[in-house]
């Protein structure tokens, strides 16, 4: 049979994305985990690899197409006992019908021998009891046919009561996958053609209607028109801004955030990276503030494992993880990425600053595979290489917090009876109050700090 390749799931909270290119036409032979599109999604433009090889027989989607997860994207000639069979087999129909007559009559001599033999071997007794059991088989057969028939013929006169349904095939088959009923749900697309957030609004419980009304009144009914007072000009958005608006938005309005703010003397830091700067220039590594802070965010995470969980509001419970994978803030022309750097508790900061290199070049140029931008337990988010003294980062949804770095600055500290200058790092722990308490949060900031300014915290409290 011929294979669909479909849409898979290329992220957290990413349910849809737009394809940017087709790499693949029909008719090219492709192999297994050979990239077939591009698709901007949930802060990545990444390539989505085919789950399987074969001939390329037709593609069900185009540049510019929105796709949901579990649409079609192509489909896969049939393998060897496909159409190929088939083929194989019409070609033998076709030399046969070409023997002469005389063949013809001796193959169908021998045909009705045969038959003859099997005649002979069906009236052995305990063949006989075969046959009762084969014909028992093919009468329930015939039964169960039967029955689905009229289960079809059923659902086809209630389709034909009920009339065409105005909504796309990937949302149909949304619904039935979600076990919703699509002709109970009422659309609020242009001419109330049934969307993907309708079906999910009924799989919630919501219908389409009160959804629409929530969001007329926080967005639509809030935006007057521009034009009057100047010229305007609207844009659409890229996949990258719709899925970062959705994500944002939805992490908004889930997560009750709190930020806290400190500052950390990184004066010993800063000697400690000019002291291993040219090591790890060896090992082809730049070391950077984000490359350290990856490392001590690792290590905090282990000392406080409130901060490497997530909410399971549904089941009243809390999520704790025994791995620690820390997702790195890059800027790109495309938007805000978020690449994630696993198991960042095992790596030294020369190894980290080495792999963090290598993302956010990939990030930049838009070749970060979807694997690359999962399982991210804690963010860690740097504007400092732009300016700011401080910021409020939201906390990437389903994680718990976030760290942002502002710019350091040279600031006189009180230090044994007198003002020294020292450099200070400014930053901004962003957490969800539903995990973590304030309390809790000032003593993770804090600890962060303590070990910038003297590294053996962590030997002395844990972390290492």
């Amino acid at each position: 049979m011929a294979k669909e390749i479909k849409m898979p799931q290329i992220s957290e909270d990413a349910e849809s994305g737009t394809i940017v290119e087709v790499m693949v036409s029909e008719g090219d032979t492709i192999e297994e985990e050979q990239s077939i599109i591009a698709v901007e999604s949930d802060k990545a433009s990444v390539e989505v690899p085919a789950e399987a090889g074969g001939k390329v027989k037709e593609i069900k989607v185009s540049e510019g197409d929105e796709i949901n997860v579990g649409d079609v994207i192509l489909i896969l000639e049939a393998g060897e006992n496909g159409e190929d069979d088939q083929a194989e087999d019409e070609e033998q129909e076709e030399k046969e019908d070409e023997q002469p007559e005389g063949k013809k009559k001796e193959k169908a001599e021998e045909e009705e021998e045969d038959d003859g033999d099997t005649e002979a071997k069906e009236k052995d007794p305990k063949e006989e009891v075969d046959k009762d059991e084969v014909e028992d088989e093919e009468n329930e057969d015939a039964d169960r046919k039967e029955k689905d028939k009229e289960a079809e013929g059923k659902n086809k006169k209630e389709a034909n009561k009920k009339g065409e349904v105005p909504a796309a095939p990937s949302v149909r088959r949304m619904a039935r996958e979600m076990n919703v009923d699509i002709y109970a749900v009422k659309g609020t697309g242009p001419g109330e053609r049934i969307t993907a957030d309708d079906v999910k609004a009924a799989a919630d419980g919501k219908s389409g209607d009160q959804k629409k009304s929530a969001s007329e009144q926080s967005q639509e009914s809030s935006l007057p028109d521009f034009s009057q007072w100047g010229e305007i000009e609207r844009k659409k958005m890229s996949g990258i801004r719709k899925a970062t608006a959705k994500s944002m938005g939805n992490a908004w309005r889930t997560v009750p955030h709190v930020t806290q703010f400190d500052k950390a003397n990184i004066s010993t830091l800063q000697d400690f990276m000019e002291q291993y700067e040219a090591k790890a220039a060896k090992a082809g590594a730049k070391l950077t503030v984000t490359a350290v802070l990856v490392k001590l965010s690792a290590s905090a995470l282990r000392a406080f494992p409130k901060f490497n969980a997530s909410v399971d509001i549904e089941n009243q419970e809390i999520i704790y993880k025994k791995y620690i994978n820390i997702g790195v803030a890059v800027d790109t022309e495309n938007g805000l990425l978020v690449p994630v750097i696993r198991d960042a508790d095992r790596k030294s900061v020369t190894s980290i600053a080495l792999e963090l290199g290598e993302i956010a070049e990939k990030a930049r140029e838009g070749k970060l595979s979807m694997d690359e931008m999962k399982g991210g337990n804690f963010t860690v988010s740097n504007l400092g290489g732009i300016g700011g003294t401080n910021f409020t980062p939201i906390v990437y949804h389903p994680q718990v917090a976030i760290l942002g770095v502002s710019r350091n600055q040279i600031e006189p500290v009180y230090e044994d009876g007198e003002f020294k200058p020292k450099t200070m790092l400014p930053l901004s722990l962003s957490y969800d109050h539903r995990a973590i308490d304030g309390a809790e949060a000032a003593r993770f900031l804090r600890w962060m700090c303590q070990v910038m300014e003297d590294p053996f915290v962590m030997l002395m409290e844990g972390g290492i």
